[in-house]
């Protein structure tokens, strides 16, 4: 303990005796961190309610690697919106977090106003997935698979029926209803997936490379199925790499590379006046030169 003194106070910016306690020195609060947000990142816009589907501020690594990194986007209600994107851009990742299938690091994702990640039953009740790659109960036949679909989204045994029948016959899989999933095509896989996301008639179709193993006749009733869908007021998202298919198909479109999004609105503002792909390319960048492997060049 120090012992007062009868010494008068040192002048300003006079040393303090030795022994003398350091005055208390004020450190500042830390910034409030906003729940779901990123350490650092700037307060992202309110998702907006009138939009089928809101993102903010969406964040996934994988160990050292950023998968997305802050991704923000609106999907008008009643739109066809397009997503594109490189090999590993984070397409898929962002449609995951974005329909309830993986759980983003930070940010949020809301339907038609509801908050996926707080209610999600509310959210997914009203989405129709496709995801990428999906494995599905290939033991039971196509027409049982999109059954047990309908029974799980709570549907009576009379509507699923018939809305089985319906989409059996759409899909051109009418004939093979009855064959096991585990013996179909690729194709034949994909439309059947399909089929078990449009059962309930949800109001948001998520669609993750829909065409991919398609043949043309399929696609082209796939894409009269979404236009009219589209028509009767709901809402399509679907990634592909086939800038051509988007142009003509979508009427927004956003463009990912590296984990953010590079350019989103209407397919005319992306654009810009060039096709689709010339400016996917120019946003992206990475075309290759052919001067290499000159040695696969006749002589």
């Amino acid at each position: 303990m120090v012992e007062p003194t009868n010494e008068p106070p040192a002048a300003p910016g006079t040393p303090a005796p030795r022994g003398t306690p350091a005055p208390p020195v004020a450190v500042p609060a830390p910034a409030a961190q906003v729940p779901g947000q990123a350490p650092g990142q700037a307060p992202a816009a309110p998702p907006d309610p009138s939009a089928a589907l809101s993102l903010r501020g969406l964040w996934k690594r994988f160990g050292e690697k950023v998968a997305v990194a802050g991704v923000d986007l609106d999907v008008p209600a009643g739109s066809f919106y397009g997503l594109v994107g490189p090999n590993g851009a984070g397409k898929t990742t962002t449609l995951s977090m974005a329909t309830g299938l993986l759980r983003p690091d930070f940010g949020s994702a809301h339907v038609h106003g509801t908050d996926l990640w707080a209610d999600p039953v509310a959210g997914k009740r009203q989405l129709g997935i496709l995801p990428d790659g999906v494995r599905l109960f290939d033991r039971l036949t196509g027409a049982q698979l999109i059954t047990y679909a309908g029974l799980l989204r709570g549907m009576d045994r009379d509507t699923v029926a018939e809305r089985t029948t319906d989409l059996l016959a759409t899909l051109d899989l009418a004939q093979d209803a009855n064959t096991f999933v585990v013996d179909y095509s690729a194709g034949m896989t994909k439309k059947v997936a399909l089929a078990t996301a449009l059962i309930h008639a949800p109001r948001v179709l998520v669609l993750d490379e829909p065409f991919e193993a398609v043949d043309p006749v399929s696609a082209a009733n796939i894409r009269d199925i979404l236009a009219g869908y589209v028509a009767s007021g709901g809402t399509v998202v679907v990634s592909s790499h086939v800038m051509d298919l988007v142009q003509r198909m979508c009427d927004h479109v956003a463009v990912v590379a590296g984990g953010h999004v590079l350019a989103a609105g209407t397919i005319d503002e992306v654009r810009g006046g060039q096709s689709l792909e010339d400016r996917f390319v120019e946003l992206v960048g990475g075309r290759q030169t052919s001067e290499g492997l000159a040695w696969l060049r006749s002589s």
